[in-house]
């Protein structure tokens, strides 16, 4: 059996790959933000969750229904980025002259 200091240790790398994971996640998120405001489509899109969580649940074996809640999360969260960009006021480019006056 492993050392518990060593458990720990590789909990921490994986900890931080994740939380890296996650930003570049967050990021596409915000890519597609942009794009559903630019082209009208609505944030949500129940089929294409509920296809997500039951391959994560399909493909998280033993942990299935934890893998579940843990990307229904993330997508919670996605779609509350989403959501403020999308009614975020189109800003005012500083290369604008409107934005000089």
């Amino acid at each position: 059996m492993r050392e518990l200091s060593d458990i720990r240790k590789d909990i921490d790398k994986i900890d931080s790959e994740m939380l890296d994971l996650f930003k570049r996640r967050m990021d596409c998120a915000r890519e597609v933000a942009l794009y559903k405001k630019e082209n009208n489509i609505p944030i949500f899109n129940a089929r294409r969750e509920n296809e997500i969580l039951a391959e994560v649940q399909t493909n998280g074996g033993e942990y299935g229904e934890a893998a579940k809640e843990l990307f229904s999360k993330l997508m919670e969260l996605s779609r509350e980025l989403q959501k403020a960009i999308a009614t975020e006021p189109q800003s005012v480019s500083p290369f604008d002259n409107r934005a000089l006056i």
